[in-house]
């Protein structure tokens, strides 16, 4: 072949690669066009990412033996059942949250009913920050009377958080349910993982805007745990006095967020019941599962987990709101 035809050749042969390159459709591959109908039907990745992500709902769960009111710590994915509305669904995630980072809320109440209290409770609050607080955790420190404040943001040191906490002075009223209510809004609900809010207090709402039911709504939307230290005025520390309206509101903030409320009867059980939280906050279960309702309405749908061993009491949300639109 002659040399002019051989360079030729080899141009033509450089071309038809580059044109193949830029096509996707390397020599010897079958080519595969995209029709509008193949675009259409085939989704993008994050299309996918997120329709999972706004069905996927998790549930921290504790586990308590009812003798020993020991944290029972060793059970499978295999040992719950879980339920929506009283459907049954199937647990996709499973883990047991012992180190992941925890935002904490402190809520004090200030109020004049609990002045004679006051500084011990300060004392306890202290001892609980400087003993739970790890490098990646954070908490912030809120106090309400009449009103709302926010005395320390989100932090890790708990010195500063001490430092706020011994500047504590009680007056006025007490506006339980906008604390809460704030808080969860403006704070809780922007936080990824593991929440939760601290409420000393007698319970006695005398000042809020809100009710008790949109402050317990707020939470459950905010996926924030409450754990309240009833400081109520019977005895010292109150006995816990369930027929008190002021320690009902505090049990059904609680019980219906997943957390646990407190009655101590001395002022030296504080530190025992801040401990309880903490070992609470470090023994939980993540149950994770994709709804079997996929409607976007808004709605509030009742959860329920059970376990087959008898003699164990769990500590839940009852129920979470829906996605809407």
């Amino acid at each position: 072949m002659p040399l002019r035809s051989l360079r030729y050749c080899l141009l033509i042969a450089l071309l038809s690669f580059l044109v193949a390159t830029q096509t996707g459709n390397l020599p010897g591959q079958a080519q595969t066009p995209k029709t509008p109908a193949d675009s259409q039907t085939q989704p993008k990745t994050d299309d996918l990412t997120f329709g999972v992500s706004v069905n996927l709902v998790n549930v921290l769960c504790s586990v308590f033996d009812k003798n020993t009111n020991s944290f029972v710590t060793n059970l499978t994915r295999e040992d719950f059942k879980l339920y929506e509305n009283n459907k049954a669904q199937e647990i996709r995630n499973f883990s047991r949250e012992t180190n992941l980072p925890i935002t904490i809320a402190m809520l004090v109440d200030t109020s004049k009913s609990v002045a004679p209290k006051l500084r011990f409770e300060q004392e306890a609050a202290i001892s609980f920050f400087q003993s739970i607080l790890r490098e990646k955790d954070r908490a912030l420190l809120v106090q309400f009377d009449s009103g709302v404040n926010l005395l320390q943001d989100f932090t890790n040191d708990p010195n500063k958080l001490a430092k706020q906490i011994m500047n504590l002075r009680a007056a006025g009223g007490t506006a339980l349910y906008d604390a809460i209510y704030r808080v969860c809004d403006e704070k809780m609900i922007r936080e990824p993982g593991r929440k939760a809010i601290v409420i000393l207090s007698d319970g006695d709402d005398e000042s809020s805007s809100v009710n008790l039911a949109q402050a317990t709504e707020m939470a459950i939307r905010a996926e924030t745990i409450i754990f309240a230290i009833s400081v109520s005025k019977g005895g010292f520390f109150g006995v816990g006095g369930e027929d008190r309206e002021g320690d009902s509101v505090l049990k059904e903030l609680a019980q219906e967020t997943g957390g646990r409320i407190f009655f101590p009867f001395h002022v030296d059980e504080l530190d025992d019941n801040f401990r309880q939280i903490n070992q609470e906050l470090r023994s939980q279960y993540n149950i994770g599962y994709l709804s079997t309702n996929p409607a976007r309405d808004g709605s509030y749908r009742k959860l329920e987990i059970k376990v087959p061993e008898r003699g164990l009491k769990l500590n839940y949300r009852r129920g979470y709101y829906a996605p809407a639109g």
